[in-house]
């Protein structure tokens, strides 16, 4: 049992590979559909919450489709059927129609993400700026959305550990040798030596990524809902009595 999945000489054979080549390759394509992904959902979670419905029904209906499908659906149909007709601008590369599919999918799940964190934030927020004498889209601008997404970071993060995990999914699209990422170069050592540890190895990789950004989100998350410390502890309330004396 040891042997079949703990085989140090199999792990530190791939373990180059995998450093230089498929952690490289799954940054880029889980970092450049997050950035997209985001880009796309803010639109999106604007679009939702608009009081035109030709506005409010499109970003509905996108959300339900890319939702709704298996990610792997989603990635073959755009990396397979798409590559025929934007073939002129992205030749026959998948690898960018990779990126492509996953930020399609990511943009779905974050637009609903701003959306909740933009409705949480409180519609007084919204009438104050108004009243002040800002425009409707300079308050949702500087006031709603700031807040909004200042709420969901943790979930944005999830987001991206998400992202990190569905980037082995691409390999179904036949990346080239210098494009794997850390599943196909894993799988394909195991598949070559008959042995999973380099499949294990993979799995490490990706649970050094994933297991601080998880951390990370814990630690947002407690320092949104508890707030920073107040600096100076003790001797600042000392202070307050002589100052209201003073007064």
């Amino acid at each position: 049992m040891t042997e079949t999945f703990f085989s140090w000489s199999h792990i530190a054979e791939v373990l180059p590979d995998l450093l230089r080549t498929g952690l490289v390759n799954t940054l880029i394509l889980a970092g450049a559909s997050a950035v997209l992904g985001t880009v796309l959902g803010l639109g999106l979670a604007i679009m939702g919450l608009s009081s035109t419905r030709w506005l409010r029904w499109p970003a509905r209906v996108y959300t339900d489709l890319f939702r709704g499908l298996p990610a792997i659906v989603t990635i073959l149909l755009i990396g397979q059927g798409l590559a025929i007709a934007a073939r002129p601008v992205f030749g026959t590369d998948p690898y960018p129609l990779g990126i492509l599919a996953l930020s399609l999918v990511a943009a779905a799940y974050i637009g609903e993400i701003f959306r909740s964190g933009i409705q949480s934030v409180d519609r007084g927020q919204l009438e104050a700026a108004r009243a002040l004498g800002m425009t409707y889209s300079a308050a949702m601008g500087k006031v709603v959305v700031p807040q909004g997404i200042r709420r969901v970071l943790p979930a944005l993060v999830n987001q991206f550990i998400a992202l990190i995990k569905d980037s082995s999914l691409v390999y179904f699209l036949g990346l080239l040798a210098d494009q794997r990422d850390l599943f196909r170069i894993g799988q394909d050592a195991a598949a070559n030596s008959g042995n999973l540890s380099p499949l294990v190895a993979a799995g490490l990789v990706y649970l050094a990524i994933t297991v601080p950004l998880t951390h990370l989100v814990n630690h947002i998350d407690r320092r949104l809902r508890t707030g920073r410390p107040v600096q100076g502890g003790e001797d600042d309330d000392a202070d307050v009595p002589a100052l209201a004396v003073r007064a």
